[in-house]
């Protein structure tokens, strides 16, 4: 099977599975579940579920345990943006290549989608497809991930930012934070839905989520300044006109491209000691830095 063959067969199960985990349209409250449903199915890079069904894939983790974990990362993920979007927070119009959930419906509903993706999130990961030890592990995993010292964290910081001139390290500390924690844990998620690996290995994943997760916001800055509104699927150049700082703000964008190329390499350097049973992994690498070549 071709990465791209692999890639839409994976994307399907993903789709099939937020499907079953969320609630039906049909169930009340109607409008709620709708939105919940708008702001989730078919659209996204689906990039999150992509590297916990690789992850899961080294670890021979079961079909189905697989995909209530990389539905739980993905409604996280989605819940995140619909109140990124909101006016309190970026203010946006557009999302996934249609109208925000706060402009498609009202900002009440936006809020309360974001509420409910959040706990439908745990729903899924305490399904009877995982162990109960299982269960409580990608729990305690998503949980960080998305919380005070992981996503929603790094939005703080992000938030109070504006404005403000931050040093490399300190952009690199919130991204680490807000885009990173969660792509640590669905790799992380991923492996712990199979056969726990060992410390060694382990750290291995996390040195390449790592880097992985630190070139997807580089590789996202870079799209901000260099793509239009329509290709990106959001606003185009909203991060400069908020006054937020980014990498190519920073450091400018020949060197970012040039980080970019550098983290791809350290994500393939990590996964050197699993051989070719990380070939997905390591192609997820490539697919990430690549939307800029």
């Amino acid at each position: 099977m071709t990465f791209e063959e692999w890639m839409r067969a994976v994307l399907d199960r993903v789709e099939t599975a937020l499907d079953h985990y969320l609630p039906a349209q049909s169930i009340e409250p109607a409008q709620l579940h709708e939105a919940m449903r708008y702001a989730v199915m078919g659209g996204g890079k689906r990039v999150r579920p992509l590297l916990c069904h690789a992850a899961g894939e080294l670890t021979g983790a079961q079909a189905a345990s697989v995909e209530a974990a990389s539905a739980a990362l993905e409604m996280i993920h989605v819940y995140s943006l619909v109140h990124d979007d909101m006016p309190c927070m970026d203010d946006d119009a557009l999302r996934r290549g249609k109208p925000t959930v706060h402009v498609k419906y009202d900002e009440a509903t936006a809020l309360l989608v974001g509420d409910a993706l959040q706990s439908q999130a745990f729903v899924a990961l305490t399904a009877d497809v995982l162990a109960p030890a299982q269960q409580a592990a990608l729990v305690r995993e998503l949980a960080l991930a998305s919380g005070s010292v992981g996503m929603a964290g790094g939005q703080a910081i992000d938030l109070a930012s504006v404005g403000h001139t931050l040093t490399r390290p300190q952009l690199e500390t919130m991204h680490r934070k807000k885009t990173g924690a969660l792509l640590r844990a669905a790799v992380r998620m991923g492996a712990l839905a199979g056969t726990a690996p060992d410390a060694a290995a382990m750290n291995a994943l996390d040195a390449y989520a790592a880097a992985v997760g630190l070139a997807f916001q580089v590789v996202d800055d870079i799209l901000d300044v260099t793509t239009d509104s329509a290709t990106l699927g959001k606003t185009a150049g909203k991060d400069a006109k908020d006054g937020k700082p980014t990498y190519v703000s920073i450091i400018g964008l020949d060197a970012s491209r040039a980080l970019a190329a550098q983290l791809r390499a350290d994500a393939h350097a990590a996964l050197a000691p699993f051989g070719a049973r990380a070939q997905r992994l390591a192609e997820l690498a490539d697919l990430v830095v690549n939307r800029v070549s």
